[in-house]
Formats: C-alpha cells, structure tokens, sequence
C-alpha cells in the first residue's frame, strides 16, 4: 500500500509541475523530470512524433544527460524506421483495440521472460519491444534500461516517455512499465492543456488578419526593451508606418480587397523586419503597423524603414505608407518610458503623411517632430492620437478617425 501511496503523490507532483508551466519547454521539462522521478530514473526524455517528416524529434532532455546532449535540442531527431515498433504498436495493436502501454529495453538485448509470464514486451501481447537502436544506445550512453512509453493525444499517437537507469540498477519490471503508462497519460493531459493555453496566448497577442503580433503584444516587448535600454543603453528603435489610401480602397473596391492590402503590407513589412535581428512586426490597428527593433544602430533601421517605404510603393491598390521612426540611437531626449518613444515615432510619421513624403521621417534628424510630440493636438480630429490622447470621433468598425 505504500508504494501505491508513493506512485500516487508521484502523478500527483507530475500533473502539478506541469500545470504550473508558463511555457512549453517549461511543460515539457516538467513531464520529462517529474517522470524521471516517478519511476526511479536517472534520465528521461519527451520526443514528439513528426508523421509528415517521418521521425521522432526530441524535446528535452533531463537528468543525467551524456555527453552532447542537450536539454532542450535543437536538431536531435531520429527516423521512425529506425525506431518501428512506436509505429507497428499504434497502428497495429492500439488501432485494434488494445491499449498504448509501456515496453522495456535493456543494453543487453531482449529482457527475459519473468516466471510464469511473458516477458516486459510479450506481456503486451505482441512481440516488438526488442530494438536494436534503442540497445545500441543505451550501451553507447552508459545506460542500463529504459521503459519507453507511447504518449496519445486527441486520439493520435503524440510521441513518447522515455525513462532510463544507470547500468548496474535493478531493470525496469512489468510494475514500472504499468506505471510508466500511467504517467503518459498524465503527461498527455498536460500537454493538450499547455496546447490550449499557448493558442490562447497566440489569440492574445497575435493580429487575427495579418498574423503579424498585435498591439498588446508590442506594449509588452516596448515596455521590456525600453527597461533594456536603460539598464545598459540598448538602442530601441520604434518604426510607425500608416497605409496611405486604404479608406479609398475600401470605398472603391471593398472591404475585402482592403483586407487583402492590409494583408500584403503585412507581408512586406515582415520581409523587411527580418532583415533587423529579432524585429518585431506588429499591426497596431486599423491600417497602423509598427517595427520595434532592439540593439541595430539607427541607420540600419533607417535603411529597413526605407526599403519598406519602396515596396510598399509597388503594392497594387496601395498608395505608399507614411514612415516615422523614433530611435534611442538618435538624439531625442531621455527615454525613460515606452510612452515617450511612441509619441516620437507618431509625430514622425505625422510629418511623413502630412508631407507625403516617400521615405521615412525620422525623430531627431526633423527639427518639428520633437515639437510635435511634446505639443498637444489642436483637436479631438487632429489626426493623430499621438499616443494616449484619443480622438472623440473613431470608426467603430477600423478604430480609426472617421477623417482617417
């Protein structure tokens, strides 16, 4: 009864650590350590089953890792035909009928019969636990057995549970490979529950037209990097870009070829920001979008900005987009909130559109953006909200001045 109570806590402390995960690696770290532990091991690992590449690509790596394995790897996969019976068993007992359970492998080859019984793989009723790669591996990372188990999700095989024991430890027995069972289910719940939330937190943060990250998503990163920059003088470089023409388009041709414009700025705009390491491309709202940059000199946002200016130029229907950037990088005063550089950028791009001009207005280097920025709107219709003064009037379908 104590061990019941033991493996009981064990799920218990599994199904906990997981749900307390805020990430997928941090999910899937959780499974493969608290399973690690459950069943006595000294390394486990999470591998996902990638069926249109036709390999099994691990996730993490925990416990004691040999030597050039890495905890959370990068390119570690290995084709299912090296690996057959994952898809023999699914397919051909579990799809019959039967039920995904656990196997063991040993260095020294096929695990012997237990008295009275099959053994760990004839227990299940078929006859493919052996591998040879999965021995041969052992042996060549100083393992002494392994329990491997199916993990099903949705009503498909997911991937596996794989926990290993250091030669020399007592094998994994029929109990432990029950158990070993367990446990992927367990893994399983938490998964497709870490699967839910990390769609919600797409949804959150990600423009639903675009696909490109949305305005709650820029706030955040903002936030962080102009902490950076004042930690170490990071150079922050905020870019607003305006679609010119699109309230035309859509009163000429419709909203869906609007939407269509939208989406082929998107586009652009994120070829161009990749062209900055680790740019953020963003659609504020309505036919507003952004690039945040964090650690590129100025000028290499200035030139991105520029090439964005000229694509976006050729975009059929569309009529150029308005630039303004504001950058840490040029002088503009102290930084010291997110708040501040957006209201710079918006007065840069203010300028661009009021000039139609084609390439970007930048902070800084435009003796009236600073001043534009630090000078209240006219009126509740002067265009631009210049970050956190909204306009009385908006559109309550685009979000956007009615004289937008």
């Amino acid at each position: 009864m104590g061990g019941d109570d033991v493996r009981l806590r064990a799920v218990v402390s599994l199904a906990q650590a997981m749900a307390a995960a805020h990430t997928p690696r941090g999910c899937w770290r959780a499974a493969a350590l608290g399973a690690c532990e459950a069943l006595g091991g000294s390394f486990a690992a999470l591998s996902v089953w990638e069926r249109g590449r036709g390999r099994l690509r691990v996730l993490v790596n925990a416990g004691e890792r040999a030597e050039g394995e890495e905890e959370f790897p990068d390119a570690e996969t290995y084709p299912v035909h090296q690996f057959p019976e994952i898809t023999e068993f699914l397919h051909e007992r579990w799809a019959g009928g039967g039920e995904p359970d656990a196997w063991v492998e040993t260095a020294d080859g096929p695990v012997e019969p237990e008295p009275g019984g099959a053994g760990v793989a004839g227990a299940h009723g078929y006859g493919r636990g052996y591998c040879h790669q999965r021995v041969a591996a052992l042996r060549r990372r100083g393992r002494g057995c392994c329990v491997v188990a199916p993990i099903v999700l949705h009503g498909r095989a997911w991937g596996e549970l794989y926990v290993a024991r250091r030669v020399g430890e007592p094998v994994f027995g029929r109990p432990d490979a029950d158990f070993a069972t367990v446990l992927a289910a367990v893994v399983a719940a938490g998964i497709s529950q870490t699967e839910r939330l990390e769609e919600v937190r797409k949804l959150a943060f990600t423009d639903p037209l675009t696909g490109l990250a949305n305005r709650r998503a820029v706030d955040m990163r903002l936030d962080e990097a102009v902490e950076r920059h004042r930690e170490d003088g990071s150079v922050v470089s905020l870019v607003v870009c305006d679609l010119n023409g699109l309230k035309r388009v859509n009163d000429t041709h419709g909203h869906a070829v609007g939407d269509r414009l939208l989406e082929r700025f998107g586009s652009v705009l994120s070829r161009c920001g990749a062209m900055l390491p680790g740019a953020l491309a963003a659609r504020l709202g309505g036919d507003e979008f952004c690039l945040l940059a964090l650690g590129p000199e100025a000028d290499e946002v200035i030139a991105v900005a520029t090439e964005l200016c000229e694509r976006a130029a050729e975009l059929e229907f569309g009529n150029g987009v308005a630039c303004g950037i504001a950058s840490t990088g040029d002088p503009i005063g102290p930084v010291v909130s997110a708040r501040r550089l957006f209201r710079l950028a918006d007065a840069a791009q203010y300028r661009a559109k009021a000039a139609r001009s084609g390439k970007p207005v930048v902070a800084g280097r435009d003796g009236e953006v600073i001043r534009l920025a630090d000078s209240p709107p006219k009126s509740a219709h002067d265009r631009r909200r210049l970050r956190g003064v909204v306009p009385e009037a908006m559109d309550p379908v685009r979000g956007q001045p009615e004289d937008h």
